[in-house]
């Protein structure tokens, strides 16, 4: 199955091997886990419990969206804009440059179109209507986060990739030249050509992996995006972690922080932020404003869709938080600020689905491919 992606080999897979972080023929998570982040006795969720919603609410209509065109033919005032598109796919504009993160157009978050988590809520404006990108980031390779139909699609375009060591061999097997492929090791740097515009990927805590058998094969990281006047973070998916004052002190301080904090679940701790812990990642990054991701499209958890946003609105106000919660498709400018509205409880919320039926049921089984 092409969705699959492509293991490296080669001198791609000899420069993944120099790394210091590969050990034993995968990657690994160098840092500690932190005490209390992962719940060591409570089940973890099986591929069934992620498919079949029971008891979870889910939205009982579309989501409020806005479509950015108008928006974007406008220069921002600022010099920063961030548009939010779903999940963890967000539009920067950073002094007159364009910045996809992680973008995810396809319908699931599989590699089947026939099985796996369904999107609920559609992106805000076609792939095809996009402007001109000068730059792709992809944090790490599980399928809401790197996207076959949608890197199909990009492939057609002249525009560079910056992922993370070994990622690269996914997007050139489905069509992306090499030349346009950087791959970066953690605090590694990546300068756009002919343009006041670097990446640096810097440590997360998280894993990777497409198949089988591939777990760890490929590289994650956050990632920073740097101008002259502007520094923006972009988490990808990570656990809390210390190394984010290390960020802080190398790369920091930021005008905009983006962070994951939907998808959480009390045994993924230290793979996974959550509201919570994004508020204490949100710190030892020196703060900023605040653009929570990985929310609001895909049902990936066993928690109610909207229950990041919700406990967010509860505990922002704590950390002193300034927190940009824009509706899907709205160009929100850091330096302007936005005012909060709960502006997804206008959706209401559809009924919990159906517990499983009584009886003997299959026990929980591992996922047969990273959701997450």
């Amino acid at each position: 199955m092409k969705s699959f992606g492509k293991r490296a080999n080669g001198l791609r897979l000899e420069r993944m091997q120099d790394s210091p972080l590969w050990v034993d023929g995968a990657f690994r998570n160098v840092h500690p886990i932190l005490p209390g982040l992962r719940d060591t006795q409570a089940p973890r969720p099986a591929l069934r419990d992620i498919l079949r919603p029971s008891g979870r609410l889910l939205p009982g209509a579309p989501l409020p969206s806005m479509s950015p065109l108008d928006a974007w033919r406008r220069t921002p005032g600022s010099g920063l804009r961030a548009t939010w598109l779903g999940h963890s796919t967000v539009l920067i504009e950073i002094d007159g440059l364009r910045v996809l993160t992680d973008p995810v157009w396809g319908p699931r978050a599989s590699p089947s179109r026939l099985m796996g988590p369904k999107r609920f809520q559609p992106v805000p404006v076609r792939l095809s209507a996009m402007p001109p990108l000068d730059l792709v980031l992809i944090s790490h390779d599980h399928y809401d986060h790197l996207d076959y139909p949608t890197i199909r699609a990009l492939a057609r375009q002249d525009v560079p990739f910056v992922t993370p060591l070994g990622v690269g061999a996914h997007l050139e097997a489905w069509g992306v030249p090499a030349a346009r492929i950087t791959e970066l090791d953690w605090w590694q740097t990546y300068t756009l050509p002919h343009a006041d515009l670097a990446v640096h990927a810097a440590p997360s805590q998280h894993f990777s992996g497409r198949g089988f058998k591939d777990r760890n094969a490929t590289l994650w990281a956050s990632l920073v995006i740097e101008s002259p006047r502007h520094r923006v973070f972009f988490s990808g998916d990570t656990g809390l972690t210390t190394e984010y004052a290390a960020i802080r002190e190398r790369l920091g301080p930021f005008d905009l922080v983006m962070l994951e904090v939907g998808a959480f679940h009390p045994t993924w701790g230290d793979i996974h932020l959550g509201p919570g812990n994004a508020l204490k990642a949100l710190d030892l990054l020196g703060g900023g404003a605040f653009l929570p991701v990985h929310w609001g499209t895909f049902n990936l958890a066993v928690h109610d869709w909207d229950e990041p946003a919700e406990t967010l609105l509860q505990l922002a106000p704590r950390h002193g938080a300034q927190l940009l919660m824009p509706r899907l498709g709205e160009p929100v400018e850091p330096a302007h600020g936005l005012d909060l509205a709960p502006w997804w409880r206008a959706v209401g919320q559809a009924a919990p689905a159906p517990a499983a039926p009584a009886g003997p049921q299959p026990p929980g089984e591992p996922l047969p491919w990273p959701l997450d």
